[in-house]
């Protein structure tokens, strides 16, 4: 029924000035189109729908992921340029913002309302 049906992430928030900012100007996704209420950034071949609610940030898990593969520790530090603490969570290996379990890479962060959004090198 939806296996060749496109899908996209959705998280919502509080401030859409603010997500426009975290989302476009720090993580570097490109407006497509948006308003006071909804915003719909492009990201790879998908897009990620930001939306106003008074429920953003109560999520207690992964919101997005990004594969980005061998890239993520370049990207992990112009993150932390543009200000972006990293999560540190328990049971894993941990240097400079990068889990690893093997050769598998984890990094976890917040966006202004509290979503988690995650990178991973596969």
């Amino acid at each position: 029924m939806l296996k060749d049906k496109d899908s996209a992430a959705i998280v919502a928030v509080t401030d859409m000035a603010r997500a426009r900012d975290f989302y476009g100007k720090t993580l570097g996704l490109s407006l497509v189109e948006g308003d006071d209420n909804v915003m719909q950034f492009k990201t790879g071949a998908t897009t990620l729908v930001v939306y106003k609610s008074d429920f953003a940030g109560t999520n207690q898990a992964n919101a997005v992921v990004w594969g980005v593969g061998d890239e993520i520790e370049a990207i992990v530090e112009a993150l932390k340029a543009k200000g972006v603490s990293f999560e540190q969570y328990p049971g894993m290996d941990y240097k400079d913002g990068i889990h690893s379990a093997g050769d598998f890479r984890m990094v976890w962060f917040k966006d202004p309302d509290g979503n988690i959004l995650h990178l991973n090198s596969m």
